[in-house]
C-alpha cells in the first residue's frame, strides 16, 4: 500500500490513503465505479446497503434532481446477503482500497443475520450500520431512539466478532433525544466510529398533476442543501462527545467540492463520504482529495489530522 502523504488517516485503526470514501448506494454494489475512476486513489468504498432478503426497491420515479441537490427513494434495492456473499464477497480482496460493508434492515434479527454473514468475510475492512434510511418502512426508528439503537448496535457488535463497526446516523434527531443522545447511545453500545449524516426526509409535488413526483411519495434529500445541516451536526457531536472520547466521525452530506470536505474536517470529521457528488461527476473524489492536499499544505500542517476539529471559535 503506497503512502498517502499528508492525507493518510486512520479510522478506528483502519488506514486510509485518503480521507475520501465512496458512500453506500451511490457507487454500485461493490466496485462498479472502477469503470470511471482508479479506486486505488480513494480512501475506501462502502457497498450498497445489503439486507437479509433481496429487495427490488421502490418503483420509478425514485431519483429526481432538485435545485440544491437530489431526491431519492430507491428503497434499498439490493441482491440480498446470500447472493452478495456468494458473488461479490469473494472479489473484495482484489479491490484496491478498503471495502466497508453496509447493513440495513427492518428488525434487529435482520441486521444480525447480515452482520453474522459479513463477520465471515475476512477481506471486508469494516461494517457501516445504516439505521437512518428515510425511504423504507421500518428501520428508521433505530436512528432516532437511543434505547432501540443501543440494543441494535449491541446485537450487531456481538455478531461481528471484532470487525470494525461504523454507525450511520440520521439528521432528524433534533430536540430530545438529540443527535448527541443518539450518538452517545451508539458509542456506548460499541460503535467504533460515527457517520454523520444520512439524507433528510423530503418530497416534491408536480403542481400540474397535483401528484407526488416520487412514486414512494417521500424520499431523502441529499446534495448541497444538506451540507450546512450535516456540518452543524458533526460540529455538535464532536464538541460534546467525540472529541473527549477519541471517537472518529465520518462526515457526509453535500460533499461536491474539496471546500465542503475541508469544512467537515474543521468541524471534527476525520474523513468524508461522497454520494451525490458521484452523480454530478464520478471523478469528484479525486478532485476533492487533490484540493484537500493543497489546503493542508497551505495551512502549514504536515497531516490533515492536524486540522480535525480545528475550527476557531
Amino acid at each position: 500500500m503506497s503512502d498517502g502523504g499528508p492525507l493518510t488517516v486512520e479510522i478506528a485503526g483502519l488506514r486510509l490513503r485518503r480521507p475520501v470514501i465512496l458512500a453506500a448506494g451511490t457507487a454500485g454494489t461493490l466496485d462498479e465505479m472502477a469503470d470511471a475512476i482508479d479506486l486505488s486513489r480513494v480512501g475506501a468504498i462502502v457497498t450498497k446497503s445489503i439486507t437479509r432478503e433481496p429487495r427490488e426497491g421502490n418503483p420509478p420515479w425514485r431519483i429526481l434532481p432538485e435545485r440544491a441537490g437530489m431526491l431519492n427513494a430507491i428503497g434499498l434495492a439490493n441482491v440480498g446477503v446470500e447472493k452478495f456473499c456468494a458473488e461479490y464477497a469473494p472479489r473484495i480482496a482484489s479491490v484496491p482500497c478498503p471495502v466497508i460493508g453496509s447493513i440495513a434492515g427492518n428488525a434487529i434479527e435482520d441486521y444480525r443475520a447480515v452482520a453474522e454473514a459479513f463477520a465471515k468475510v475476512d477481506a471486508m475492512a469494516a461494517v457501516e450500520l445504516n439505521v437512518s434510511c428515510p425511504n423504507v418502512h421500518g428501520g428508521t426508528e433505530f436512528g432516532v431512539d437511543p434505547g432501540a439503537l443501543a440494543e441494535l448496535v449491541g446485537e450487531v457488535r456481538s455478531a461481528l466478532n471484532g470487525k470494525r463497526l461504523f454507525v450511520k446516523l440520521s439528521p432528524i434527531a433534533v430536540g430530545r433525544p438529540s443527535m448527541v443522545d443518539v450518538a452517545r447511545a451508539a458509542a456506548d453500545a460499541g460503535a467504533d466510529a460515527l457517520c454523520i449524516s444520512n439524507t433528510i426526509p423530503a418530497m416534491a409535488i408536480d403542481i400540474r398533476t397535483r401528484k407526488p413526483m416520487l412514486a414512494n411519495t417521500t424520499g431523502g434529500l441529499s446534495g448541497p442543501a444538506l451540507h450546512p445541516v450535516a456540518l452543524r451536526l458533526v460540529h455538535t457531536v464532536y464538541r460534546e462527545l467525540a472529541k473527549e472520547r477519541g471517537l472518529p466521525i465520518i462526515g457526509l452530506g453535500g460533499v461536491l467540492r474539496w471546500e465542503d470536505a475541508a469544512a467537515f474536517i474543521l468541524a471534527g470529521a476525520s474523513a468524508v463520504e461522497v454520494g451525490t457528488g458521484l452523480f454530478v461527476d464520478p471523478r469528484s473524489p479525486l478532485k476533492i482529495a487533490k484540493g484537500l492536499e493543497k489546503w493542508v499544505r497551505s495551512q502549514g500542517e504536515r497531516s490533515i489530522g492536524g486540522l480535525v476539529g480545528a475550527m476557531r471559535l
